[in-house]
């Protein structure tokens, strides 16, 4: 397989994962962006803790989510749990986000 090859495959799938976002985005409540990570789930919890040193880390857990990641066979999980010392970000969806514009 060439380096072209490799690019036109890496490209058609990122189209295919981009399609299948925007079919599923209106099913979910919130958009949940971790540093390795892109989630779309209705159940969000976000934890903040902290260790004995002073260190504080994240802890999020979610249910029924969509994760954006093309090199999964299967894009929805029914449970996630992340653990991180990043910043995480959390969005409650508005409707109006995900309503595409009508065909005319």
């Amino acid at each position: 397989m060439s380096a072209e090859d490799l690019e036109k495959y890496e490209t058609e799938m990122e189209l295919q994962l981009y399609r299948e976002y925007r079919d599923v985005l209106g099913l979910f409540t919130y958009v949940v962006e971790t540093e390795r990570r892109f989630y779309l789930t209705n159940s969000v919890d976000l934890q903040v803790r902290s260790v004995d040193n002073g260190e504080v880390f994240f802890e999020v857990t979610m249910q029924d989510a969509w994760v954006w990641d093309m090199y999964r066979p299967a894009r929805f999980v029914k449970n996630v749990r992340v653990v991180t010392f990043k910043d995480v970000n959390v969005e409650e969806l508005a409707k109006s986000d995900f309503e595409l514009p009508s065909e005319q």
